[in-house]
């Protein structure tokens, strides 16, 4: 498999140890589910096997197969993760192996950061969060369940289905952040409120969450394997998607046919109605991931109860809680409007960035987590609104992060950024609605144009226009 290119080297270490070296080149054919070979810090470890069984699925794997990903690794595993390497060396290094000095740096503030135990550090927002999000849910059931009679009693029970979109905004933040091993120290309470919050609160189940958010962060704005950008027939934020390309992350072809067309050449009209909308769709794949016999879902039994336990609370309430159909329209109708303002605010975090086709690549992580994002600037005292994911480069740059020290570790990545010359876009909500809606639009009036004879006018216009 690797002799022809293997190399022995020996008086390399102290003491003259013998090594023994592999090139980059070698390492990049070992890339396959079954054959599947990673560089961290410059040693070389198979993990066909590990991938099978990795908690964060083999996706994120597959997508860095065969290159160094020692950036990726270290964002996303607390220091106990180190242990689990040992089984998994080649005996082998990476000949060729450098850090670049935006690398350099990275490593060096996520020294600091752990050191300082800023990683260990979850801070009292979680508690406060949580007795918001009982309040919030107190209230809805107050106002369907106290007597109001007359149209103002109508009024009141439509206002108490907003209050329980802002309720699941705050759970869905309160879940991603479990998702992300933040809220608790122990990682079996994190795994239990995992399920309490996404699958039981919001009908959401956190291992779908899971598949596609850890292959969205290590693809960050990829077209073809980032699942966060693949919204045809709906939507399209590049006409490089125009090109029917094969999603890897859903292994099968997203077609650009007519019906598409017809869709993203309204786009930009379209976007907040599909936005309301979007919910059923999140509720459409929970479904279809739990009931999948061919793939992987770990704890699938525990999710399939969390989502049975949402699927009795909440049509109850609607139900029992309002008396006509109607209003029961009406109710969810509100829940799905309020929600759906954090559905726009993950559009805005990431469809008027930078974009790249193929795979992502371990030795220009941080530079990608750049490109493909943008922050909302606000007040810190809307940071309970936004949730922390107005840091959108703070979170993907340290994922483990709990959000209480984003706003603090803001002005650090500024600088990192700048001494890099690399992008730091930070908009105000009203300016990044502004960003995605343009992007859409670019995109919906080529998308018009994309069947014309006027072939060459299109090629140009993407190559010109097309972000990324």
């Amino acid at each position: 498999m690797v002799e022809s290119n293997r190399i022995t080297s020996m008086g390399d270490d102290k003491g003259g140890i013998r090594r023994n070296y592999i090139s980059s080149e070698e390492l990049r054919r070992h890339n396959k589910a079954d054959d599947l070979w990673l560089s961290i810090q410059g040693k070389v470890y198979n993990v066909t096997e590990w991938a099978k069984i990795h908690p964060g699925g083999e996706t994120p794997l597959l997508n860095l197969g065969g290159q160094d990903v020692t950036d990726a690794f270290i964002a996303f595993h607390p220091g106990t993760a180190w242990r689990y390497l040992d089984g998994c060396f080649t005996g082998y290094h990476l000949a060729d192996f450098q850090v670049s000095e935006v690398s350099r740096d990275y490593r060096r503030l996520h020294s600091e950061f752990s050191k300082a135990g800023m990683f260990e550090r979850k801070g009292h927002g979680v508690a406060y969060s949580l007795c918001f999000v009982a309040l919030l849910f107190a209230a809805c059931v107050a106002g369907l369940l106290l007597p109001q009679p007359g149209p103002g009693g109508a009024w009141a029970r439509v206002l108490a289905g907003g209050v329980l979109g802002l309720a699941w905004m705050q759970v869905t933040y309160l879940g991603h952040d479990s998702g992300h091993y933040e809220i608790m120290r122990s990682k079996g309470c994190n795994r239990v409120a995992q399920i309490l919050l996404g699958n039981c609160l919001t009908g959401i189940s956190i291992a779908w969450w899971k598949w596609t958010h850890n292959a969205h962060h290590v693809a960050c704005n990829s077209l073809d394997y980032d699942p966060d950008l693949q919204h045809l027939p709906l939507m399209a934020v590049s006409p490089h998607l125009f090109r029917s390309l094969t999603s890897r992350f859903y292994g099968r072809r997203l077609p650009f046919d007519a019906l598409s067309r017809f869709f993203v050449s309204y786009q930009h009209l379209t976007f907040y109605p599909v936005m309301v909308l979007a919910r059923f769709n999140l509720y459409l794949q929970t479904f279809l991931l739990l009931l999948s016999p061919g793939r992987r879902v770990p704890d699938r039994a525990l999710n399939i109860l969390g989502i049975l336990v949402f699927w009795t609370w909440f049509p109850l309430l609607v139900l029992c809680g309002l008396p006509t159909w109607g209003e029961r329209a009406l109710f969810v109708l509100a829940s799905f409007c309020v929600s759906s303002v954090q559905h726009v605010q993950f559009c805005l975090n990431h469809f008027a960035a930078d974009v790249y086709l193929g795979a992502p690549r371990g030795n220009d992580w941080f530079q990608k987590q750049t490109s493909g994002t943008i922050d909302i600037s606000c007040s810190s005292l809307m940071d309970w609104f936004f949730g922390g994911l107005q840091f959108q480069l703070e979170h993907h740059l340290f994922p483990r992060l709990p959000r209480c020290h984003l706003r603090r570790v803001s002005p650090v990545v500024q600088q990192l950024c700048k001494k890099h010359n690399l992008p730091y876009r930070s908009l105000s909500f009203i300016e990044a609605n502004l960003w995605t809606l343009r992007t859409l639009k670019a995109a919906a009036l080529e998308a018009r144009d994309f069947a014309s004879p006027a072939a060459p006018k299109n090629l140009l216009w993407e190559a010109v226009n097309t972000h990324g």
